[in-house]
C-alpha cells in the first residue's frame, strides 16, 4: 500500500517508503530517493569514502552538525553529536 503524505518533492516513492520503513528520517529518506531517482547521481557509488564518525574530532563533527542544521549541537558530547549525525 502506497502512501503519498510526504509530499511531491518526492521522487522515487518506493525508496522513500523503505527507508521510512528502516526508520529513517523523513529528511534522510528524500535526499535518498531523489539521488536515486536523479539519473546525473550514482549515491550508492559514493559511500563508504569519509572515514568513520569515531575516527573524526568534535570540532570536525559540530562543523559538519552545524552545515547540516542540528540543533542543540553546541550543548553535545561528541557521543551525542555522532548520533545526531548519523540519525540526521
Amino acid at each position: 500500500m502506497a502512501r503519498s503524505n510526504h509530499g511531491a518533492s518526492v521522487r522515487n516513492n518506493d525508496t522513500y517508503e523503505a527507508l521510512r520503513d528502516e526508520g529513517a528520517s523523513k529528511e534522510k529518506a528524500a535526499r535518498i530517493a531523489n539521488a536515486q531517482a536523479n539519473d546525473s547521481q550514482h549515491p550508492s557509488a559514493k559511500g563508504g569514502k569519509a572515514p568513520p564518525y569515531e575516527d573524526w574530532t568534535k570540532d570536525d563533527l559540530y562543523q559538519r552538525a552545524q552545515e547540516l542544521g542540528i540543533e542543540g549541537r553546541s550543548w553535545m558530547s561528541k557521543g551525542d553529536l555522532k548520533e545526531a549525525l548519523r540519525n540526521a
